[in-house]
């Protein structure tokens, strides 16, 4: 009885998140709307994005056939130090302050494909994808690129209607050094059905912020995602974010709440398993690699100086992967 209490959809109750139409002609109502979701949960929803619920649906049946794959055909796509490929159960460990364990779930990341011989891949985070034999998955790559393609689009859609919600140039985010260049990063989730259980540090996926500028986020029907508004509550009051068919549910990563000096907020969230398996897709957009994030002029003044200092996007990045996941090498060391 305690656990069912403890994950029953109804307590936490659903967070209530403004809808942001990309079809609008209104594109001053759909600034406001999304100022005032950056002010006050760092969420909100994404509908009419132009990309079909029948390719969104064979995307999530894609995810769903690599992942019912035998668990050593999976290990042989074990992501690199080029964070591309898979990552099993647990290999992640989002909150180590409350986690007993890493995440109950798996994933696979794919990153914008750079070829080996490109000077691009010698930088961290280009570099080639992994992907399954096409014997294995035929079609599975085509799906994929295609969605990352389209995902892309999609944000740089987002970021626009953000720059004019922090008085900027629409066109702000789409310079070389920011998404003309970007570490967009789509990442296939799976939980298996695991129960959660907060008291005892059992989570799908532990609290955290997310690392980059935006994060769009396609789910099944399945309830999981919470977010907490106020980090330093205590204790901590959770929503969940309710699946709404055809929307991704956006949420602001920690570059931007650097880059708004603290305006825009990073929003704590987690996922919780109630049983039921669940897919998502994730899909992280950076700036490019040697981007500056440092404080915009707009989010700065005399009384309000730059709360961050700058840091390039590489190197913040490097370090966030770097605390969270696994140490490649226990991998290697676990097979001899």
């Amino acid at each position: 009885m305690e656990n069912s209490k403890i994950n029953h959809p109804i307590v936490p109750a659903i967070s209530k998140l403004n809808c942001i139409d990309l079809s609008s002609p209104d594109i001053q109502n759909s600034v406001s709307l999304l100022k005032q979701a950056c002010l006050d949960s760092g969420f909100f929803y994404v509908i009419n994005h132009g990309i079909s619920q029948e390719f969104m649906d064979e995307v999530f049946e894609q995810s769903r056939r690599f992942f019912e794959l035998p668990i050593d055909e999976k290990m042989k796509l074990l992501r690199n130090e080029k964070n591309r490929g898979y990552t099993p159960v647990l290999d992640e460990l989002l909150d180590s302050e409350n986690q007993v364990n890493g995440d109950y779930k798996e994933g696979y990341y794919i990153g914008v494909e750079v070829p080996e011989d490109d000077p691009a891949s010698e930088k961290p985070f280009y570099g080639p994808n992994q992907w399954p034999p096409t014997d294995l998955l035929p079609g599975w790559r085509e799906t994929m690129e295609k969605y990352h393609q389209e995902a892309l689009r999609v944000a740089k859609a987002v970021a626009k209607i953000i720059a004019l919600a922090l008085d900027l140039d629409g066109d702000f985010f789409d310079k070389p050094e920011m998404l003309g260049e970007p570490i967009a990063t789509s990442r296939l989730l799976h939980y298996e059905g695991r129960m959660s259980d907060p008291d005892n540090g059992i989570f799908g996926a532990g609290a955290h912020s997310d690392y980059g500028l935006i994060t769009l986020l396609a789910t099944d029907d399945n309830l999981g995602l919470q977010i907490c508004k106020d980090k330093d509550s205590n204790p901590q009051i959770w929503e969940y974010v309710a699946p709404l068919k055809g929307a991704f549910v956006v949420n602001l990563g920690d570059m931007l709440e650097r880059w708004s000096n603290g305006i825009f907020r990073s929003t704590l969230h987690r996922v919780l398993g109630n049983g039921q398996e669940r897919y998502s897709i994730a899909y992280f957009v950076e700036p490019s690699h040697d981007c500056v994030v440092e404080c915009l002029p707009s989010c700065k003044s005399e009384t309000n100086p730059p709360k961050f200092p700058p840091v390039t996007c590489a190197a913040y990045l490097s370090q966030r992967y770097k605390d969270t996941h696994t140490d490649l090498s226990s991998y290697q060391n676990s097979k001899t």
